[in-house]
């Protein structure tokens, strides 16, 4: 645990994922954004507290918009602490908002935060994806492909142990 906070400290650490993404949504694209946030927030980021499951991105007049992660109120906020669901401004270059809004107007693609992390410079920046939902047959395709590698790497260590 402590060896974990130590790593997040000093950068490179992920801080939150949205692991359900992976499994609902095929990524075709990553971008890494900053985001604007206020004092308390950085602390509760910090703390390993965010939630991004259910959270999306979305572009509107030309900004880039986090909307419905989760990010609890700071245990020693006061009345100046920040509100759990409000919509937290993305940071990327104009040339990119622009590319992220035609591919969000396509239909059936959508702007999915993946991770949120601390980079070498202590800065928290948040990992968007262009995502293509997956039909009930993909996500069972997936499994049942995930589970073929998991048998196949454990046939080959018992192998090489026998």
């Amino acid at each position: 645990m402590m060896a974990e906070k130590a790593k997040r400290e000093r950068g490179g650490g992920t801080l939150a994922a949205n692991r359900k993404a992976l499994h609902d949504y095929a990524v075709l694209e990553k971008l890494e954004t900053g985001i604007a946030l206020v004092g308390t927030e950085v602390k509760v980021i910090r703390n390993g507290g965010v939630s991004l499951a259910g959270a999306y991105a979305q572009v509107e007049d030309g900004s880039l918009w986090l909307l419905q992660a989760k990010f609890p109120p700071y245990s020693f906020g006061n009345r100046f602490n920040h509100e759990t669901l409000r919509p937290r401004r993305l940071l990327a270059h104009r040339r990119e908002i622009a590319r992220l809004q035609a591919a969000q107007e396509q239909k059936g693609l959508a702007l999915i935060p993946l991770r949120l992390y601390l980079t070498a410079r202590g800065r928290i920046k948040v990992e968007i994806a262009v995502c293509r939902g997956k039909a009930q047959a993909d996500k069972r395709e997936t499994l049942k492909r995930r589970e073929a590698d998991r048998d196949a790497r454990r046939a080959i260590a018992t192998h090489g142990h026998g």
